[in-house]
């Protein structure tokens, strides 16, 4: 046998092969060291100058870094740099970007090993330890104080959620010990890499995305005695640095079409309306595919409304507008005909989609509901169209490669900052406000959704909320339909036996609503029913502690609530599961904090006011929460709205009261609407209306029987109004609430009976018409 192809030929290729790739790598070191060694800053020894070209090769073969504010970092004297930490790799980061040498404070234990103790003391690291925190901070002091850079993560630890944890208290008083300002530092991308905790462990996972796009933002420096606002600071630092990936310049339409082409024959969807039916993600993209051709015959309108229920026929629709380069306008149902016909007429729609079995039902509830002269029948279409032609899709669909798919359905790349979503708010405090989403909006969205880590890949959601419900359309439709979620839909989130019976049968393992829309599957529901279920995420109002309690013990499922508004696209904030590890604080790292809504979702900023005044309030204090973030919508279709609504600088007001805690969980303490001013003090109606139904025993009661509003009183500015369904002694009930402690001028001094506490079809309280019936 020849020598060229002998065994022995192979074995002795394989140690050349790695020498020669050792030279390779140690030509490419050498070159890239000879570069940067004569442009070092002239602080930067030697020594410092290889680990720093070694770290700088290490991240640009995995990494690519965008930095920006780097004129921040001042050129000469101390600064202590203070940033997030969410992955092992952004001490590289760290120290890589910056010009100068940085020394960094590190675990002790580093220094007992022999590889990593050489790396730290050429680097020049200041050991910590809980034994001897002082010790680090007075050396740390005294670095800056020589007008060294030196660098700190406030948290401790690496992040276990994605947020910024607990800032530790101590860099303050390096800051001050050094007479240096800290300069705050957001990093952005990391969480989800194989360095970070993202899925609960870190390296034992496949990368996501190679090389990783990672985004770094350098604040402005500030004085140790502004410490109070660092939290907030690297928030609004972090939705800068999120906001910079350039995914969210994508198109929200091909995003989708990309998820539903990779699932193939896989199910996608499970519509549950009248008879069971499955619907591969390859099935629903030719459905849609064929819709959008439709689309595009029938109207030459950018916007086109939609009226349908959960299910196969909504996600076909709005797939298709999307797909089509329309703007799906799903409208509330449930809405008088007059608010119906405004929205229609502000939204400047010309074709209503509809499916006819739904048609007729809504017509027997809403006969004069504004149909308009052009209606389009999805289920129709849907089965009159070719079979020949859906079949030629299909078979594209699942045969080509996705990219190859893409281009067949001339799907743009770039949807940006152009209209891809018109909502409407759910009109509890007036009339409806159009709220215009772009496809940057929900593509953000639906990226923080991923990193808050509650719809695992492997997740059954359950999701009955209507389309027209910002929760229903973000999560309950394209979140789903572009990620790998199995999607279950029930036409009706009041259908809690239809529920719970989808929740067994299906083996949902998420559930989302409205606490008004769970609370009934206590008395339809048990544990066993509920096997599969690991956590129910609840939103759109406060969530009562007696619902959390229950879900606990009655059906074993935690309750996890968030938070989120139509123009946030909608999620701001959520709960997620502790995480349960024998390194964390008690053993375990909180994500879930009773009587909270969570931390921020990555990329949004908060902020508290002071209502009066306008002043920035320290995170602690009660304020109105204001948010910034690539999430937060385009504006209104009224224009006016839009300037009311944001502040100059770039900040949307919520208009809700909230304050945050030293771990980073946002506290709602309710609406500034749902206030009253009772002899100079603020009065809220929730806090009210959760002791009225603990002394009226309705705390277990799955309808809603009692409410507050106010109305005006000339003594006192304002006063309470009680409106029950139930025949009550209002003095039993007075007395019963000053025996729980409640502040006597909380107490509610007159007491209305009314056959219903209105509701509106989101399962929100209508305030206008509590107002209505107060003042009546």
């Amino acid at each position: 046998m020849p020598l060229l192809y002998s065994p022995s030929w192979f074995l002795l290729m394989i140690p050349v092969a790695f020498v020669a790739f050792g030279l390779l790598l140690l030509t490419i070191f050498l070159v890239a060291f000879a570069w940067r060694a004569p442009r070092r800053h002239k602080s930067m020894s030697l020594g410092y100058c290889v680990m720093h070209t070694l770290c700088w090769l290490l991240l640009k073969c995995g990494y690519t870094i965008r930095v920006r504010g780097l004129e921040n970092i001042p050129a000469e004297g101390g600064v202590l740099l203070i940033a997030n930490h969410v992955a092992y790799a952004d001490v590289l980061v760290m120290g890589v970007m910056c010009r100068r040498p940085v020394r960094f404070l590190s675990w002790e234990g580093f220094e007992r090993h022999k590889f990593l103790g050489f790396m730290c003391r050429l680097m020049g690291t200041i050991p910590v330890s809980e034994m001897k925190a002082k010790e680090a901070i007075i050396k740390s002091g005294e670095a800056l104080a020589r007008g060294e850079i030196v660098c700190i993560f406030p948290e401790g630890s690496l992040t276990r959620n994605g947020g910024l944890m607990q800032l530790r208290k101590g860099f303050e008083l390096i800051a001050r010990r050094g007479g240096a300002p800290i300069v705050p530092v957001a990093i952005d991308g990391m969480w989800g890499s194989i360095l970070s905790f993202s899925g609960g462990k870190s390296f034992w996972k496949l990368p996501k995305h190679f090389p990783r796009p990672v985004g770094v933002v350098i604040g402005k420096p500030f004085p140790a005695s502004e410490h109070a606002k660092t939290r907030s600071r690297i928030l609004e630092l972090a939705a800068e640095a999120f906001a910079m990936r350039k995914s969210l310049e994508g198109h929200l339409g091909r995003e989708v079409a990309e998820g539903l082409a990779k699932r193939g024959g896989a199910v996608a969807l499970v519509d549950r309306t009248s008879t069971r039916r499955e619907f591969t993600g390859a099935t629903l993209l030719a459905l849609g595919w064929a819709f959008a051709g439709e689309l595009k015959r029938r109207t030459t309108s950018k916007r086109v409304a939609i009226v349908l229920p959960p299910g196969v026929a909504a996600a076909v629709a709005n797939l298709g507008c999307v797909l089509a380069g329309k703007v799906p306008v799903n409208l509330n149902f449930s809405l008088g005909r007059e608010q119906a016909l405004s929205c229609l007429q502000r939204a400047e729609v010309d074709l209503v989609v509809t499916a006819g079995a739904f048609r007729s039902k809504l017509s027997e509830k809403s006969p004069d509901f504004p149909w308009g002269d052009h209606v389009l029948d999805v289920a129709d279409f849907l089965a009159a169209h070719s079979r020949a032609d859906l079949a030629f899709r299909l078979g594209l669909v699942r045969c080509l490669p996705t990219s190859w798919v893409l281009a067949c359905m001339g799907l743009p790349k770039h949807g940006g900052d152009d209209e891809a979503a018109l909502l409407f708010t759910s009109g509890s405090s007036g009339q409806p406000k159009g709220v215009r989403l772009s496809h940057r909006n929900i593509l953000a969205n639906l990226r923080q959704i991923d990193d808050a880590d509650i719809l695992p890949d492997d997740a059954v959601l359950l999701s009955s909320l209507p389309v027209f419900h910002s929760f229903g359309f973000t999560i309950g439709l394209w979140y789903s339909l572009s990620r790998s979620p199995r999607l279950v839909t029930l036409p009706s989130p009041l259908d809690s036996a239809a529920a719970v019976k989808a929740i067994k049968e299906e083996k949902v393992t998420v559930v989302v609503g409205t606490p008004t829309f769970l609370r009934p599957y206590l008395r339809r529901g048990t544990a066993a029913d509920f096997a599969s279920l690991e956590w129910a995420v609840v939103g759109a109002e406060k969530c009562p502690a007696d619902l959390v309690d229950a879900f606990a013990t009655q059906l074993e499922t935690p309750v996890l609530e968030g938070y989120g508004i139509t123009e946030t696209s909608p999620v701001l904030a959520v709960n997620v599961p502790d995480r349960i590890d024998p390194e964390g604080p008690d053993g375990v790292w909180l994500g879930n904090v009773r009587g909270s809504v969570g931390r921020p979702v990555i990329g949004v900023a908060v902020r508290f006011i002071e209502p009066e005044t306008g002043d920035v309030l320290p995170s602690g204090q009660v304020g109105l929460l204001e948010i910034k973030g690539a999430n937060i919508f385009m504006g209104y279709l009224d224009a006016e709205q839009s300037a009311k609504a944001m502040t100059p600088d770039g900040w949307y007001r919520t208009g809700d009261l909230a304050r945050m805690d030293d771990d980073g969980f946002l506290h709602l303490a309710g609406r500034l609407s749902r206030f009253s001013k009772i002899g100079g003090e603020m009065v809220p109606h929730g806090t009210v209306e959760d002791a009225l139904r603990k002394v009226m025993g309705l705390t277990d009661s799955a309808e809603i029987k009692v409410a507050v509003a106010s109305t005006a009183d000339p003594a006192k500015g304002e006063q309470l109004v009680v409106l029950h369904v139930d025949d009550i002694d209002a003095e039993a009930i007075r007395a019963a609430l000053a025996a729980e402690g409640l502040a006597n001028l909380w107490i509610p001094k007159v007491f209305k009976k009314v056959p219903a506490v209105p509701i509106l079809g989101t399962g929100k309280l209508d305030l206008n018409k509590l107002r209505e019936l107060a003042q009546g």
